[in-house]
């Protein structure tokens, strides 16, 4: 979902929700919707690193361990400017 005019819709879909005071970041793959993030982005850290959509270099981000726990963490960037979302493994 992203956010579109003071709601959020679904590309695929076109459902739309109310902007609450929470965001949410939706990853999907293979038909399966993942909620990563339900935090307050306000209270969330940032770090320096480029968004590859617009070349911002602040966004937001939170580790997740995606994986088995033998395996490295994830995480997942949040571009304070653009909103786009990606992920690092």
């Amino acid at each position: 979902m992203f956010p579109n005019e003071g709601k959020y819709v679904c590309s695929s879909c076109g459902e739309e929700k109310e902007i609450g005071k929470s965001h949410v970041i939706v990853t999907g793959s293979n038909d399966k919707e993942t909620t990563v993030i339900k935090e307050d982005v306000a209270t969330l850290p940032k770090t320096r690193i480029a968004c590859p959509l617009c070349a911002h270099t602040e966004a937001y981000f939170v580790i997740r361990q995606t994986r088995a726990a033998d395996e490295p963490e994830t995480r997942i960037y949040r571009c304070c400017k653009c909103n786009h979302s990606w992920r690092e493994y």
